[in-house]
């Protein structure tokens, strides 16, 4: 039974929002935004955010997930890699070339980069279009969120802070990534652009940023005491380069 002195929550807004509210409860929620400017403007201001990341991102926001982000692999991998190892040992040995097989291995193999930058932004650009669930834990439980990937990840995962870049801590979630678990953290600017920080285990040492880019979002990728950074966000590279310096300052800074 329906009850309108029930307050409307958070949620039900949000689901006012997508169009996701059951048709009974959208008459309250008129009635309760009618009275309600603050609510009102709230509800206003994530309906031109959910339009502006349609306008933007519709052209990906119905593709597959790719098979790589799937968190099933963290499970699986480990087993895969063992019986990947010992076929290309056996075949190795058959062929009586094990020097010429690792060496054809290597060659066609995904660099870190490219590794790296791929996920990156197979994430970013499947995350940046949700609006209600864009992750898994919110910027506003910082601290938890910091310790949770901190504890799966085997690294200690950083949140910087992006405030003097205009951009908000959203949030983040864990992810597949190529060695293991990756973090993946979601900042927000004033308009409504949306960056985010992919990191995982890397056997590279030290390395520059390096720049990729796919379609209109730009990646900004790096390596550090055995942990690689993507920094993804839109087509303005000096503003993506702005926001990846202060990424990898405050990483120094905290050493990780």
């Amino acid at each position: 039974m329906n009850d309108r002195n029930i307050p409307i929550t958070e949620d039900e807004l949000h689901a006012y929002v997508d169009d996701e509210l059951p048709a009974e409860r959208r008459a309250d929620v008129e009635a309760w935004l009618a009275t309600r400017p603050e609510d009102a403007e709230r509800v206003q201001s994530w309906r031109a955010m959910a339009e502006m990341l349609h306008a933007r991102y519709d052209s990906v926001a119905l593709e597959p997930v790719p098979a790589r982000l799937e968190l099933e692999r963290l499970e699986r991998r480990p087993r895969q890699w063992l019986y990947g190892a010992v076929a290309a040992a056996l075949v190795a040995f058959v062929a009586g070339g094990t020097a010429g097989w690792v060496a054809h291995g290597a060659a066609n193999a995904p660099s870190t980069f490219q590794s790296f930058t791929e996920d990156a932004l197979d994430a970013h650009r499947l995350y940046v279009v949700e609006v209600r669930h864009p992750v898994e834990v919110p910027g506003n439980e910082r601290d938890h969120l910091q310790a949770w990937l901190t504890r799966r990840c085997g690294w200690t995962v950083f949140a910087p802070n992006l405030e003097a870049s205009g951009l908000k801590l959203v949030g983040g979630r864990l992810l597949p990534g190529p060695n293991g678990p990756a973090s993946f953290l979601m900042y927000e600017g004033a308009s409504g652009e949306r960056y985010t920080i992919y990191t995982s285990k890397t056997e590279s040492g030290a390395t520059q940023m390096r720049y990729a880019r796919a379609d209109k979002d730009g990646a900004l990728f790096w390596a550090d005491r055995g942990v690689g950074y993507v920094v993804s966000g839109g087509s303005d590279r000096d503003r993506l380069t702005k926001v990846a310096q202060a990424v990898y300052d405050q990483a120094e800074k905290n050493g990780g």
